[in-house]
């Protein structure tokens, strides 16, 4: 990581979200890819990483349980630091991320930061077609459809 911000290093990823075992494991059901670059310095004596993403991540709809295309379009800046010990060196406009021993991969860089772009509960907006199943016990009226009563001649069949 050192080598990297002095260097000024900059690295272009494309990553499919899948891929990423960290994201897999806090979201079962993730799809699609994003891709960016990341740009190493040195700012106030601290190694930072500026990343950059865009793409598009397939998650499912927690209300109708069908995939929902979520933009990802985002640019952060943290602070890579050895440990925790470390995390008054960051300035205040960056966010500290713990690098052990001077390394981190650019999985994890993505990973964290996807973490906290996703939605929680992915949800389709107002305007977009959801499809959510009815909760139980709750009856929907279909417009056009003739209603099947199959008790209505009961009480005809009843007096014979």
């Amino acid at each position: 990581m050192d080598r990297l911000a002095d260097g000024g290093a900059e690295v272009d990823f494309a990553v499919p979200l899948a891929e990423l075992s960290g994201l897999r494991s806090k979201r079962a059901s993730v799809a699609g890819s994003v891709h960016g670059r990341v740009s190493f310095r040195r700012e106030a004596s601290v190694a930072v990483a500026q990343l950059a993403v865009s793409g598009v991540a397939t998650l499912e709809c927690q209300r109708c349980l069908r995939p929902m295309q979520v933009p990802v379009d985002t640019v952060v800046r943290v602070g890579l630091i050895a440990s925790e010990t470390d995390v008054g060196r960051v300035p205040a406009d960056l966010e500290p991320m713990l690098a052990p021993g001077g390394r981190i991969s650019l999985g994890e860089l993505i990973t964290e930061e996807m973490l906290l772009t996703l939605p929680i509960v992915p949800l389709h907006g107002e305007g977009e077609e959801c499809r959510a199943a009815p909760a139980p016990g709750v009856v929907q009226e279909r417009v056009g459809e003739a209603t099947h009563k199959p008790f209505a001649r009961l009480a005809e069949l009843l007096k014979r």
